[in-house]
Formats: C-alpha cells, sequence, structure tokens
C-alpha cells in the first residue's frame, strides 16, 4: 500500500476500489505504521534486552539461556518468543557440543 504515498496525485478511494481492497484495511495499516501495538512496542523492548544479555554473554548465549536471564531479571516471557525475537534480530547462540569425525 505504499504506492498510494509515493503518488499523491491519486486519490485513495478509487484505487483502492480497483484493487478489491477495503477502505478500513488502507486506514488500519496506516494507523498501525504511526502507532504500533501494545505487542509490537512489548518485542522492540524485549529484543533490545535480549541483545544486550547476548552481548553481555560473551554472544554465547541462545534461546535456552536468555529467557531464563530474562526471568530472573523479572520480564516472563517464554522460549518460543524469545526465539522468534533473536531469530528477527539475526541473533543465534553457540552450542558448545561439537562432535569431531575422523
Amino acid at each position: 500500500m505504499t504506492f498510494l504515498k509515493e503518488r499523491g496525485d491519486l486519490g485513495v478511494e478509487p484505487v483502492l476500489r480497483e484493487r478489491h481492497i477495503p477502505s478500513s484495511t488502507y486506514y488500519r495499516w496506516c494507523r498501525s505504521e504511526n502507532d504500533p501495538c501494545e505487542h509490537s512496542r512489548r518485542d522492540a523492548e524485549l529484543t533490545e534486552k535480549i541483545r544486550q544479555i547476548h552481548a553481555d554473554s560473551g554472544v554465547v548465549y541462545g534461546s535456552p539461556r536468555v529467557p531464563a536471564v530474562l526471568r530472573r531479571e523479572g520480564a516472563a516471557t517464554g522460549r518460543k518468543r524469545v526465539e522468534r525475537l533473536m531469530c528477527e534480530a539475526g541473533l543465534h547462540g553457540i552450542s558448545p557440543r561439537r562432535s569431531e569425525r575422523g
């Protein structure tokens, strides 16, 4: 829907009608860009905490240990949410178990 913002000469309603998009969907999308929902804001805060914990661990801690540290700090969150946020942020732990073959 960014094409509507790029093309100021076009009216919003005719373009939405042509593309079979309800106008309420467009306006909800515009509002969500300016004012993210509580879940998105909380995810952003948690991601910053996760980045800090990950960096403090020497880039070693992964998704099993990070939630434990968050719980100790008082931020209760699940392992799967931490996994998702770490994946989105491009953070990975280091596994100490490496088998050597040969």
